[in-house]
């Protein structure tokens, strides 16, 4: 029985490391929980959803896929009601302000001990630059594609003390050095998202308009790298 799981998640997977205790937070249907635990990757999953319905169909798929062993469920608001004795957190398919108030209400994840595995739906600038005004960094990212849409995912360490410029909450440098294929695209989506903000700024005299001409500015200065003998 093949298990439906997304290149999105299937990433998020691939930043889990052998023999992990991972938290599966917002498990919905547990398909990331079920493919660590089928693939011999995580040793134990906590999978927590904040609704009762996706808990459900996590426990009833846990059961249909044979791995009812070496994971337990959790209701929980985020991290609320999950126990702490975790290696990494998945947090997968929702959105910056969702995963910025998880993290600020868990304020124990400040500790090197933990690794954060966040896959997000929106405002990715923001959360990348709210990440760093809080002491943790971004240790790697990549790329995923579904259908048309091209995701981020990043581990994300507490280490206080480095900063990240406004062009690099856009593009990351763990980005570029990861160099994925869908690197291009992902930047050419960014590079056209920054224009039509400028476009806009420029139509209504915005004051901040100097500032996002600056990060396009440093956006094109990194096209070498990205494309490099791609073209």
């Amino acid at each position: 029985m093949k298990l439906p799981l997304s290149n999105r998640l299937l990433a998020c997977c691939a930043f889990v490391k052998p023999g992990d205790r991972v938290a599966d937070i917002g498990c919905d249907h547990g398909y990331l929980s079920i493919h660590l635990l089928k693939n011999g990757i995580a040793s134990f999953v906590m999978a927590a959803d904040v609704n009762e319905g996706p808990l459900q169909s996590a426990m009833h798929n846990a059961r249909k896929f044979g791995i009812r062993e070496n994971i337990s469920f959790y209701l929980s608001d985020g991290l609320r009601n999950v126990p702490r004795d975790f290696d990494c957190a998945v947090c997968a398919g929702m959105g910056a302000d969702t995963m910025m108030s998880i993290i600020h209400r868990s304020s124990w994840l400040k500790n090197p001990k933990y690794r954060l595995i966040l896959q997000c739906q929106s405002k990715r600038p923001e959360l990348r630059q709210w990440l760093y005004d809080e002491g943790f960094r971004i240790n790697r990212e990549t790329l995923a594609k579904d259908g048309k849409f091209v995701y981020t995912v990043m581990e994300v360490v507490y280490d206080p003390g480095h900063a990240i410029t406004p062009a690099e909450t856009h593009i990351t440098p763990q980005l570029l050095e990861d160099n994925h294929s869908l690197l291009p695209e992902y930047y050419e989506r960014v590079k056209a998202g920054m224009e039509l903000t400028i476009s806009g700024l420029e139509r209504s005299g915005d004051d901040r308009l100097p500032i996002y001409r600056n990060i396009l500015a440093d956006l094109v200065n990194m096209e070498e790298r990205i494309y490099g003998n791609r073209r």
